[in-house]
């Protein structure tokens, strides 16, 4: 059997496009180009899909993040499929490597269906209703998970619900590495949140923020199977009010802990939501659950990834690796759970 041709696909026109950068990078490194012949393609900012040498350099230098050069042959989207420069690339599997809107939304997923190209992750509507937070939570209150209150506003100008109280948190409903995201302590604050959440987004979510510890849990289909990672907590730096962007990204200051005082049953329960979750929302392939444990001794649904962060020291892969799959296996098995995936393409 020949290598299955893999297609990497990076970049994008979202304020994420940096992040899925750095994590193209590290699967590049560690793809095993033994089974994987490797063609990668980059998503411009102003969404120009180009094809890219396979040494494009696509790591972190210092503080600085990568980005997708202006320049490269040109990729064409045609109903045979992706063409450069006239010839068609040979893909068996697309890995869209993607964060945030235009390519963890479910708009990438769509488009490669249209052209028939298998690919890694969950498909268009659970891409879409993941990525979207006001559609995610009635979804995950409706399989008896518990979410945060909060509504659902479009303009600055709204009366906080008497349910909730100080802090709460300000989001876009459809950004990812809490972009856009800032925690209010008091009313003043208020407005101006939602105006910078208005920035990434047309719809805004306020919530209720929740006094406890953030845990992770990681879910991969592999075989026929749902695997389920042991749980993991985020510890970050005094210095953060939060698990926000530069916290996750430009600086040291988070740890993923696997902590040992959390009751079994505690543990048991969140891996059995993060499994009730990725299978309500109807995902594929894999997933990041985010959870918090709160004060109270609730166990809270935050949100689900479908494309979460994916370089060698991120949390997913990290969460993963508790399972005795290593970074390259990883690849591999989601690579494969794609390449027979049974969506109706016929050749």
């Amino acid at each position: 059997m020949g290598k299955t041709k893999v297609a990497i696909i990076c970049g994008g026109k979202s304020s994420e496009h940096e992040i899925s950068c750095v994590s193209a990078n590290g699967v590049l490194a560690a793809i095993d180009r033994d089974l994987f012949e490797i063609t990668l393609i980059g998503i411009t900012k102003s969404g120009r899909w180009l094809h890219l040498p396979l040494e494009t350099n696509l790591k972190i230098q210092g503080s600085v993040l990568p980005s997708i050069p202006d320049s490269g042959s040109e990729v064409s989207i045609t109903s045979s499929g992706l063409v450069v420069d006239g010839k068609k690339l040979e893909i068996d599997v697309v890995f869209p490597i993607l964060h945030g809107p235009y390519g963890e939304d479910g708009t990438i997923q769509g488009l490669l269906e249209i052209i028939q190209l298998r690919y890694v992750g969950s498909g268009v509507l659970a891409s879409a209703v993941s990525m979207d937070k006001s559609y995610a939570k009635p979804i995950f209150a409706a399989s008896g998970l518990n979410v945060a209150p909060g509504i659902v506003v479009t303009s600055p100008d709204i009366t906080v619900p008497t349910n909730l109280s100080y802090p709460i948190f300000v989001k876009p409903a459809r950004s990812g590495s809490s972009r856009g995201t800032t925690k209010v302590k008091e009313i003043a604050q208020l407005k101006s949140a939602i105006q910078v959440a208005l920035e990434f987004d047309s719809k805004v979510i306020v919530e209720q923020a929740i006094s406890g510890r953030e845990i992770e849990c990681a879910v991969l289909e592999t075989d026929g199977k749902f695997l389920v990672s042991p749980v993991g907590q985020i510890v970050i730096s005094d210095k953060y009010e939060f698990y926000d962007f530069q916290a996750k990204y430009l600086d040291d200051s988070m740890q993923l802990v696997f902590p040992e005082d959390l009751p079994n049953e505690i543990t048991e329960k969140i891996q059995k939501n993060a499994l009730t979750a990725f299978k309500a929302a109807g995902c594929e392939g894999l997933a990041r659950i985010d959870f918090f444990y709160s004060d109270s001794g609730e166990i809270v649904i935050n949100e689900i990834n479908t494309m979460p962060g994916f370089t060698p020291t991120s949390v997913y892969p990290k969460l993963i690796g508790k399972l005795g799959i290593s970074y390259q296996e990883l690849i591999s098995k989601l690579i494969q759970t794609a390449k027979h995936r049974s969506i109706n393409i016929t050749r």
